[in-house]
């Protein structure tokens, strides 16, 4: 996933706090559990991350249903609600504007996985052993 930036330096400052006022706000509408959308209300919904873009007018929700279930007919249920759970965050963040929701699969979970089975594979573990073998005999 390549970082959202201004001048190709990052996201800025404003940008990141706006992203986790709004990922908490989500987090507590999604949390509640009485929501019209029965999709919705049956599931468990994680929000590890939230993106804004540089004007603070799109939010890039990240989220993640317990288990990964159901994903496709969660990330629908949620589409479908956007303007109903973009009110509720209205209700809780004080913004000049409130931004257009936009809900993405989170795939850091899959990520962080790929990346423990290659380092767990035995071609590192091989790897770092030699590595170890060799700086018990350099004599510094």
């Amino acid at each position: 996933m390549r970082p959202q930036t201004r001048t190709g330096g990052g996201p800025s400052q404003r940008m990141l706090r706006v992203g986790e006022l709004v990922r908490h706000a989500l987090a507590d509408v999604l949390s509640r559990g009485d929501h019209i959308d029965p999709v919705l209300s049956g599931h468990i919904i994680t929000v590890p991350e939230v993106r804004m873009s540089p004007d603070l007018k799109i939010a890039t929700c990240f989220v993640m249903p317990l288990g990964g279930r159901d994903l496709t007919p969660v990330l629908k249920a949620l589409d479908a609600n956007r303007r109903h759970l973009r009110a509720e965050i209205a209700r809780r963040v004080e913004l000049k504007s409130v931004p257009d929701l936009r809900f993405r699969e989170d795939t850091s979970f899959d990520e962080g996985a790929r990346m423990d089975a290659l380092l767990r594979s035995p071609e590192v573990t091989r790897d770092l052993d030699l590595d170890d073998d060799n700086t018990e005999t350099d004599p510094k």
